[in-house]
Formats: structure tokens, C-alpha cells, sequence
């Protein structure tokens, strides 16, 4: 039985990511907190994408495997960190002290079904005009994160 992220008779929800070359993995148990698509020019350079799909979870419910220390962890601005893994290249998470106590998955990582779909575009201000989400996919579009 594959494993996927809907609460079953066996018990909460699991959620598995891993990276590129399978060096870093991620368990998360749980629901997630939220999913949001992120425009701010960090994320975009970080992930060298026109914006950056993210799963935030409880800190506490994840668990990673890295057993050949890969994941490395880059300071990305006053406060935050970006984790990727130093074998393959893959840009995976991202802590912040604004957010405390969560850990953000990037989206594209999952390998199982999300419990979820995007709930909102933030840093919708600082969206590039060639990233083009569907306009009609009713999705709230944030300035900024900081009102919630």
C-alpha cells in the first residue's frame, strides 16, 4: 500500500518529500498548516522559478533523513535559512523566525498527495509579469504576509 497523506484507519496523515537525488527525505505527520504560492524575489532566486509552491507543517511533526549530512542550511536573510541538499542541488525548506515552530516545505517535493491545495499567492507584489498563474483560479493575492 502506498503511503499518502489522507488520514486512514492506520493512523494520521503522512507526509513524504524527498530531493532530487534521494539523499534528503522528509516525514511529516499530520495535517499540514497552510499551502501558498510565494512571488517574493528570495524564493524566485532560490528556486530559479517564477514563484515557489509551499507546504508549511508543525516543525515538531517533521522529521528529516539525511543520513550522508547533505542537507545544508544557507542564512538567506536576517532571521530565515534556506535547506538544500549539497548533492543534488534541490532547494527543499525554509525556517524562518517569523514563522516560529514551522518548517516550509517546498511543494514540488512531495511524494505522496498533499492534504490540500494552494490557498493564496503572497508577496503578490513582487510578482514577475512572465509567471503568469491562471487569473481565474480564485485564489486571494497577498501583498504581504505580515496581516496573516
Amino acid at each position: 500500500m502506498t503511503p499518502n497523506a489522507s488520514t486512514s484507519s492506520t493512523g494520521p496523515a503522512r507526509h513524504a518529500a524527498r530531493c532530487l537525488c534521494g539523499a534528503v527525505s522528509l516525514d511529516a505527520t499530520g495535517p499540514s498548516l497552510w499551502m501558498a504560492h510565494c512571488h517574493c524575489g528570495l524564493c524566485r532566486r532560490a528556486h530559479g522559478a517564477g514563484y515557489v509552491t509551499w507546504v508549511g507543517f508543525p516543525a515538531t511533526a517533521c522529521t528529516i533523513h539525511d543520513p550522508t549530512d547533505a542537507l545544508r542550511w544557507f542564512a538567506s536573510s536576517p532571521g530565515a535559512e534556506r535547506g538544500f541538499c549539497s548533492r543534488c542541488g534541490s532547494p527543499m525548506l525554509f525556517r524562518s523566525a517569523r514563522w516560529p515552530g514551522e518548517l516550509h516545505l517546498a511543494r514540488a517535493l512531495l511524494t505522496t498527495p498533499a492534504d490540500r491545495e494552494p490557498q493564496a499567492h503572497v508577496f503578490w507584489d513582487a510578482h514577475v509579469d512572465w509567471a503568469r498563474p491562471d487569473p481565474q483560479d480564485g485564489l486571494p493575492r497577498k501583498a504581504d504576509t505580515a496581516s496573516g
